[in-house]
Formats: structure tokens, C-alpha cells, sequence
């Protein structure tokens, strides 16, 4: 890899965000991508939209060939602090109410509400039909 191994922080590399400078944090590694965003083939925006941030899981979601990740080499120019880049928050999926069981009588009460006009009319068509035929 090119260059001696500089360290770098997350401020730093932050700084190094527009089209005529950009660096990009892949794999803990920082890269100077800047001559590579013209001929980058999903276009410069997808590089300047993973400035500023660990950009490990967008690289990886895109499933670059080996050749691409060869071609990182030369526009290598050091490490990340790691200890500057924020944690991951996990997902805490959100808080569900409660499962009230006194609530069961109020579903009963909505059933029988509706099943009752519908056995009534049923049973009216039914003695419709009944005193109809005979």
C-alpha cells in the first residue's frame, strides 16, 4: 500500500468532503478518492454521500469486484482512529402495549353485535322461505 501508515481521526477525514477532495473511511482504512470520482461507475454522488462517516457497510452492500477492491491500493493513505468513529446503536424495536385481557370481554361484546343482526336475519329468511313453500 502507498504512503507511510498516518493515522488519522474522524474530524480529519471529515474535513475532505467535496468534489475536489474527498477521502472515504473503508475497512478502517482512509482513502483519497478524489482522482477516482469521475470514473467511478455509479457516479461521483454515490462517493461524496459516504464522506464524513464510516463507509464499510456501503462499499460492502454493493458487492465490489476483487479488481475494484485492488484498485483501492493506490489512492490508500492511512488508518482511522477507530476510537473517533461513534458506535453503532443497536435496534431496540419499539414498545408494544401491554396485552390487557380484561379487554377479551369487549371483543366478545363487538362479535356477538355483529353475529346477532346476521342470526336474525338469517332466521327471517329462513322462515320466509319456510312459510313460503308450504
Amino acid at each position: 500500500m502507498g504512503g507511510d501508515r498516518k493515522v488519522f481521526t474522524l474530524a480529519q477525514v471529515s474535513e475532505h468532503n467535496g468534489p475536489k477532495d474527498c477521502w472515504l473511511i473503508i475497512n478502517g482504512k482512509v482513502y483519497d478518492v478524489t482522482n477516482f470520482l469521475e470514473d467511478h461507475p455509479g457516479g461521483d454522488e454515490v462517493l461524496l454521500s459516504a464522506t464524513g462517516k464510516d463507509a464499510t457497510d456501503d462499499f460492502e452492500d454493493v458487492g465490489h469486484s476483487p479488481s475494484a477492491r485492488e484498485m483501492m491500493d493506490k489512492y490508500y493513505l492511512g488508518e482511522i482512529d477507530v476510537s473517533t468513529i461513534p458506535k453503532k446503536k443497536a435496534y431496540t424495536p419499539p414498545k408494544q402495549p401491554h396485552y390487557n385481557q380484561d379487554k377479551t370481554s369487549e371483543f366478545i361484546i363487538k362479535l356477538l353485535q355483529f353475529l346477532v343482526p346476521l342470526a336474525i336475519l338469517g332466521l327471517a329468511v329462513g322462515i320466509r322461505i319456510y312459510t313460503k313453500s308450504s
